[in-house]
Parts: C-alpha cells; sequence; structure tokens
C-alpha cells in the first residue's frame, strides 16, 4: 500500500485517481484519509491457503473479477499501476487492453506481481538484482519508494517528539502494522538486558497491545520509563525513524527503501511463513553490509546477544548505518511516477477515450483499477498461511 501512495504523490495534481483495493483491508481507512477515492471488491489469495480453503477463495477471485470488470467499465482508466498483492489479478484481468505498469516492491515478485508483470507494459523493481526474474520485458530499476512523511528529521528532534531521552540510544522494535508475536515476546523475554544498554521504541501492533501494562508492570520501576510501547504508529512513523540507532523487524518490502532512508541499521528475522519474499530482502540488505539476519525459531535465544554486540559496538553500528545509506533510491516514486504517465499517454495515443492522464493506484495493486492487500517497513505477521500480505 505505501509504495503506490508514495508513486500517487508524485503524480500530476491533474490525475484522476482511483484505488481499488480489497473488502475489508487496512486500506479502507488509510486511502480516503490521503484524500483518494476508493473502490473494495472481494478478493483471496490461493497461493499456500490449502485445500479447504481453495474452493471459497476462488469463488472471491471470481466475484471480484466481475466486480472489477464493472470498475474499469464506468472508470475507464488510461492506465493501471500494480505494486502486489492478490486484489491486483481480477483487476488486472479486467483491463485488458489498458497500459498496465508493475512495480516489485521486495526482491522477488509474489504471486499475485508474477500475474501482473506478465501484463505489464513496464515492469519497475527495486534493485538491480531483480532483473533477472522478468526476461525480456521492459524492466527499469527505480529503487523503492518512500511516502514524504517519512524523510528523515534531526534524530535529537524525533527524540523529543516521542517523549523519548535526546541523549540515550534507541532501538525501535516492530512487525508491521498487524505486529509479530514471536518478535514482541522474544523482545519482552530480553527486555530488561536491552534496557540496560538502550530506550527501547516498541511498536507491538493491536493484537498484542493488551499484554503491555502487565509487561510493563513486570519490569524493574528504573527501567520502566526506558520503555516505550505503542500499539501503532502511521503519522509518527518517520520520527521513529530518525530516532533510532538500530531496528528490530519483519524483513518485508519496506525495509528496502525506509532503514536505507534513514541509514537504520538492522536486525532482521525474516517471517518463516511468506516463501522467500522476507529472506531475499534480508539476505540482500545483510550482504551490503547494513543488516543482520536471524532465524524467527531461535529468536529469544539469539536476540539478545545480537542487540550488545551491536549496541556495544559503535564502530560496526555506524559502518552498517554507512552501508545502510549506501542502498538509498532518491527519486524512486518519482521515476514509477513518470513510467505510469507514459503508459497512460501511449493508451490515450492509441484511441483510448479519456480525455487526461488517469492513474491507478492502491494498496498493493494499485492503478486507475487496481488491487491489493498490504505492506508497511515490516508488514504483519501471522495474517495467514503465506505469512504476510504481499
Amino acid at each position: 500500500m505505501y509504495p503506490a501512495l508514495a508513486v500517487v504523490a508524485a503524480l500530476s495534481e491533474q490525475v484522476d485517481v482511483l484505488w481499488v483495493g480489497g473488502i475489508g483491508g487496512m486500506e479502507e481507512q488509510l486511502v480516503p484519509r490521503a484524500g483518494l477515492r476508493f473502490e473494495a471488491i472481494p478478493a483471496a489469495g490461493v497461493h499456500g491457503v490449502g485445500l479447504k480453503a481453495l474452493p471459497g477463495n476462488l469463488v472471491q477471485l471470481a466475484k471480484g473479477y466481475q466486480a472489477a470488470r464493472g470498475i474499469v467499465r464506468e472508470y475507464q482508466p488510461d492506465a493501471m499501476l500494480f505494486t502486489g498483492g492478490y486484489v491486483g489479478v481480477p483487476v488486472a484481468m479486467a483491463g485488458s487492453g489498458v497500459p498496465k505498469v508493475s512495480y516489485v516492491p521486495d526482491l522477488q515478485p509474489g504471486l499475485g506481481l508474477r500475474v501482473t508483470t506478465r501484463l505489464s507494459k513496464t515492469v519497475a523493481v527495486t534493485a538491480e538484482a531483480s532483473r533477472q526474474e522478468y526476461g525480456n520485458r521492459r524492466v527499469v530499476v527505480t529503487g523503492y519508494p518512500t511516502r514524504p512523511e517519512l524523510k528523515p528529521i534531526a534524530t535529537e528532534n524525533a527524540r523529543q517528539r516521542l517523549g523519548l531521552d535526546p541523549d540515550r540510544s534507541v532501538v525501535l522494535a516492530f512487525g508491521g502494522s498487524q505486529g509479530a508475536r514471536s518478535i514482541n515476546e522474544a523482545l519482552w523475554l530480553t527486555l530488561p538486558g536491552i534496557l540496560g544498554m538502550a530506550q527501547v521504541l516498541h511498536i507491538t501492533g493491536d493484537r498484542d497491545w493488551p499484554r503491555v501494562e502487565d509487561v510493563k508492570g513486570e519490569l524493574p520501576e528504573r527501567l520502566q520509563e526506558a520503555y516505550h510501547p505503542h500499539s501503532y504508529l502511521h503519522s509518527e512513523m518517520g520520527d521513529a525513524l530518525s530516532a533510532a540507532d538500530l531496528v528490530i523487524s519483519r524483513a518485508g518490502a519496506a525495509t528496502l527503501g525506509e532503514y536505507p532512508l534513514h541509514g537504520l541499521p538492522a536486525i532482521l528475522i525474516p517471517y518463516p511463513h511468506a516463501w522467500r519474499y522476507q529472506a531475499s530482502n534480508a539476505e540482500y540488505l545483510a550482504e551490503k553490509g547494513g543488516a543482520i539476519v536471524l532465524d524467527d525459531e531461535s529468536l529469544a535465544r539469539d536476540l539478545l546477544p545480537a542487540v550488545r554486540g551491536l549496541l556495544q559496538d559503535p564502530v560496526r553500528l555506524r559502518g552498517m548505518a554507512e552501508a545502510m545509506s549506501g542502498n538509498v533510491a532518491p527519486g524512486a516514486a518519482e521515476a514509477i511516477a513518470f513510467e505510469v504517465a507514459h503508459a497512460a499517454q501511449s493508451g490515450s495515443a492509441a484511441g483510448r477515450s479519456s480525455p487526461e492522464e488517469s492513474f491507478p493506484s492502491e494498496s498493493s495493486v494499485s492503478g486507475n483499477a487496481a488491487g491489493q492487500a498490504a505492506d508497511h517497513s515490516a508488514e504483519s505477521e501471522e495474517s495467514g498461511p503465506d505469512g504476510e500480505p504481499e
């Protein structure tokens, strides 16, 4: 969702945007808040859902296709932009003849993007390492588009805005928009040890938030003031990234853009049920020198030694920060917006009826008509057999 919002922000104000997403997705609240028109259609995943759920999910996709046909017929888009998720498949199929651009946030495409990229005029990717996935198709390396509100600010200012001590180190821990239970539990287990070295800014997600009061109450009083839990941060997420010296998180696609933007060293724990998307992202950043990778299964044992090893070695931490900054891609949103504009113009030149450039945009499938099912700096865990939604 967030890459599409960044691209929409880079499009001309004359562009008319319709965002198509899934019924019940978090984009139903966040997209209208951004001032965009939103249409929801039925959709469901088919990869890894199990034989019992598969027939019902196929029915949902069929219903989504019919709904998407109606939206495309009424809206008459000049172009479509897809950024991932199973909602995009019925929308892309319904938009036969409409020029399409797919942006693939992860190093490897999910199942939905494997479909939409085959139907797209242009495939935009985050890193050169992804080019080989797409054969002879036109591929543009743009980097990961970050939202304007995530622009880094001075560390001291960010800490003050979040109520943190500006003079103490900060460890940011989170598992995406819905939280990550294994990260939460491992962090809580090791919290006294970490709080002896740094403040902890912890985004738990809504599901585990009710446990926070008991966890904090069990801490020694001298450590309680250094623990700063939140169920979720939206507009303050840029402050959190600017305030941190180290982040502990999953390895969703946004780690490829938001952590380099802030030069933020990372301890990454790929979600084990997300096929290889997250593992590939984590390995890429580790190879670049900006992250270390821990296994989810042994996280409770390995987390504290990993955090201690980095916080007690400022030279290594500084080197990781510099390495992470080396992966930043300024202008990624504008580069993708340019490709969408070009696709729309080519569609109009070919005789499409819409009088101006209208682009689709949406949660993971975005476009004048398109759809998705979620993302964020580490994405949510345990949301289904596939792990984090694409």
